[in-house]
């Protein structure tokens, strides 16, 4: 460990690591609790769109990719709330679209770029300084307002009914959610690629899912989850040469496995347990 910390581009990886981590985690609890899965993996692909444009133009592909990947999480919010259609047929159309627009618009540029792999699938022994100041300050805006909004993004999570109800705003909450997302994808891009960055969207909240019922012990699990996994995937990548952003997801991948597996929920393991505190 003292060894890869020696290097000062495994410094910065590691603490975009646990940002990336906390910061996926805190945001995969409402995606999960939502149900904003498939939301998760159509913004997150859909933002290929964004960043092919972004070559083609000279326009830095992140600040392209999170614009287009924001007003695609706006479209699929808009479409699947006035446009009577469901949720994820509107994903799916966006999804297959945008992807599309990538792929023409990268085919009109006629050259490869090994930044564009990077893009996709994630580099994190790459990130710069400047990368790890757009990380905190994006992370820092989306974790206040989540922190700021935790209750009613609670609420309309677990029961949107209720929230309008009580007279939340739950369209600016749905759609702050959509767009802290859309954040989320793009900012993270660099560290684990536009086709894992929908897997820290989810498979954090569903190993906590699995463990603990109490939200706010599912919140703290998703985050220990998502930081272990990414510090631990780095250094998998590090002493294997691998790929991190693979080996982050990998690691999230056997974690949700074995809490499933010894998941309280279980009836097996509830019965384990019964007899354990018999026996004492």
């Amino acid at each position: 460990m003292l060894e890869m910390l020696s290097y000062g581009f495994m410094q910065r990886a590691l603490v975009a690591a646990v940002i990336t981590g906390a910061l996926c985690s805190v945001v995969a609890f409402f995606v999960v609790l939502k149900r904003l899965s498939f939301v998760g993996v159509g913004v997150s692909h859909s933002a290929l769109g964004g960043v092919a444009l972004g070559v083609v133009t000279g326009v830095d592909p992140l600040i392209t990719g999170g614009l287009f990947a924001a007003l695609i999480s706006w479209a699929i919010g808009w479409v699947s709330r006035k446009g009577n259609l469901s949720e994820d047929t509107a994903i799916g159309t966006f999804f297959s679209a945008s992807m599309a627009l990538g792929v023409v618009l990268l085919g009109l540029a006629r050259t490869y770029t090994a930044d564009l792999m990077s893009f996709l699938f994630g580099n994190i022994l790459a990130i710069t300084e400047a990368d790890l100041i757009s990380l905190a300050a994006v992370s820092a805006a989306v974790l206040l307002f989540i922190g700021v909004f935790f209750k009613e993004l609670l609420t309309m999570s677990f029961d949107e009914e209720l929230a309008r109800a009580d007279g939340l705003p739950v369209g600016f909450l749905y759609f702050g959610l959509l767009t802290a997302i859309a954040l989320t994808v793009i900012v993270t891009v660099k560290a684990v690629g536009i086709v894992l960055s929908s897997a820290l969207l989810v498979i954090p909240a569903a190993i906590a899912f699995e463990l603990v019922k109490d939200y706010r012990r599912m919140l703290a699990v998703s985050v220990a989850a998502g930081v272990t996994a990414s510090v631990a995937g780095l250094v998998i990548s590090f002493y294997l040469d691998v790929a991190s952003g693979a080996s982050i997801v990998l690691v999230l991948a056997l974690l949700f496995f074995a809490a499933y597996a010894l998941s309280p929920r279980k009836a097996w393991v509830a019965k384990a347990a019964a007899r354990f505190k018999a026996a004492r």
